[in-house]
């Protein structure tokens, strides 16, 4: 709901059915009913307590972090995901979680070894936001507390976790990989291994054909 007072001309979200919130101007308040000229060009009535503050400041290409947003609510984190989004950014912070957003293709310069060499010792934060961060910020503080850490993957089917897990491994056997007797680095050893563990932990749904 608004936690801010709603007068005319106030810039909010609206739910709608489409597009799940649409941007507006309050054009009229008549006590909790209030009137809404969307972008779309339609004028709706809701409720004030289904009516959210848009921030009028936040950059069309959105933030890194979304603990920078003015208004933390659903709309305007989902608004942030999309512009990001569309700028071809698919990860976003919310303080130390990394939010990703399947593009569903490759993106190779992402993750070559010229980004784990960026992001090895950089502090959390410094660079864009990236799964190597996680990873790195991981690593470190296992070696230099000497304590277990442990990095939750979590999301939908199809969202994109066994991509993202892959990554994390693949990123943390770079960091700590010695080349094997026979020429193999434990990086590829450990990416090599996952097509065995996937045999016996994924499947095919309607929604993913290799869902873990």
């Amino acid at each position: 709901a608004a936690t801010t007072s709603l007068v005319v001309g106030s810039l909010v979200w609206v739910e709608d059915p489409d597009d799940a919130w649409i941007d507006g101007e309050v054009v009229e308040v008549k006590g909790e009913d209030i009137k809404v000229l969307c972008t779309s060009g339609k004028t709706v009535v809701v409720k004030a307590s289904n009516v959210y503050p848009k921030d009028a400041e936040a950059p069309p290409c959105g933030v890194d972090d979304m603990t920078k947003l003015a208004y933390l609510h659903e709309p305007g984190v989902l608004q942030n995901l999309r512009s990001r989004y569309d700028m071809n950014e698919i990860y976003t912070y919310t303080g130390n979680i990394l939010i990703a957003v399947n593009p569903f293709r490759r993106l190779p310069h992402l993750y070559d070894s010229h980004m784990m060499a960026q992001y090895k010792g950089a502090a959390f934060g410094e660079l864009s936001p990236h799964p190597f961060a996680v990873a790195d910020a991981a690593y470190r503080l296992m070696m230099n507390e000497g304590i277990s850490q442990s990095i939750l993957v979590s999301g939908e089917s199809g969202a994109g976790k066994t991509e993202s897990t892959k990554l994390l491994m693949r990123y943390l056997a770079y960091m700590g990989g010695r080349a094997a007797a026979e020429g193999r680095t434990v990086e590829q050893q450990v990416l090599e291994s996952n097509p065995v563990l996937e045999a016996f932990g994924n499947a095919k749904t309607v929604r993913n054909n290799n869902s873990r």
